[in-house]
């Protein structure tokens, strides 16, 4: 049977998230050290005693995530992990785990993407919604009509769990998008508190300057095979790896699949990494046999 460690995405951040490792870790406070010098700004200080409206600005949050999942990892003694997979960002800190990239040019890489994202949120006011209890398939034929006769972009962006889906597009799509829900039986469709369409096509400004850097940072064989979210499958290709983490702006989070895919190749236990619990319940939701646990 198999171990597999996951890696938590964005909104799992906390003030005070990674303090506990700054201050009992030699090695954690080298590697929170080498990122504020990497960063250029002292991101352990607004970690450790920033507010929450601090911790929420893109630029912070997404290293912030990183680093705590990332430098956690690396203080699990043994950690050998049989597979990896990250929701989103996540994806970054499970390349790191599997030596697929390295620690600083992971970050430097999150660093470009959290900024990239930033400047396509202001460009295209966009946000994201939770539809709760609807088949995905409904789902997913709600938002292809809502593009289609309105001309507004709605995609599926996360599926998160079975009954738990993620849509993501223009202001006025999504409204759109949310009544039909509704009227098509969904248990909630409500708008979440993000500034922009993730894992939709209004990324494609962002996609295009992060695919930039990505081809040009040295990526490695890795350790174990990564699922990544626009696969779902078991990716140990370097160049494959690339390509996915390049699609991944624009393309939808394959949680379940991803999850289902690694069970199906003999994950029986599920250990996620860095700030939070989000996928350990997410984990359950999709299989309840798993076994799960958490490590920060």
């Amino acid at each position: 049977m198999a171990h597999a460690y996951v890696f938590p995405g964005q909104g799992s951040q906390f003030k005070g998230m990674g303090k506990n490792l700054y201050d009992n870790n030699a090695s954690a406070k080298r590697l929170f050290e080498q990122a504020n010098d990497i960063l250029g700004f002292r991101i352990s200080d607004i970690m450790f005693e920033g507010s929450d409206e601090d911790l929420k600005q893109t630029k912070v949050t997404q290293p912030a995530v990183f680093l705590h999942s990332v430098i956690a990892y690396k203080a699990i003694d043994g950690a050998k992990p049989d597979m990896v997979a990250g929701h989103s960002l996540g994806e970054f800190s499970a390349l790191v785990a599997n030596g697929a990239l390295s620690f600083e040019d992971a970050l430097k890489l999150v660093s470009i993407r959290a900024q990239s994202m930033q400047k396509a949120c202001e460009l295209n006011p966009s946000t994201m919604a939770a539809v709760l209890a609807l088949a995905d398939d409904k789902v997913e034929e709600i938002c292809a009509a809502v593009t289609q006769e309105t001309g507004e972009v709605v995609v599926a962006a996360n599926y998160n769990c079975p009954g738990q889906l993620v849509i993501s597009g223009s202001l006025k799509g999504i409204d759109i998008a949310c009544e039909r829900m509704k009227t098509a039986g969904a248990k909630r469709a409500l708008v979440l508190p993000v500034g922009g369409a993730f894992h939709s096509p209004l990324m494609e400004p962002a996609k295009e300057e992060l695919q930039k850097a990505i081809e040009s940072t040295s990526f490695y064989a890795p350790t174990c095979a990564v699922y990544q979210n626009v696969a779902a499958k078991a990716v140990l290709d370097r160049d494959e790896i690339k390509n996915n983490l390049i699609a991944q702006l624009t393309g939808a989070v394959r949680w379940t699949q991803s999850v289902q895919s690694m069970i199906a190749n003999g994950a029986d236990k599920f250990t996620e990494v860095g700030p939070g619990k989000v996928l350990q319940g997410l984990v359950q939701k999709i299989d309840k046999a798993m076994v799960v646990d958490g490590v920060s």
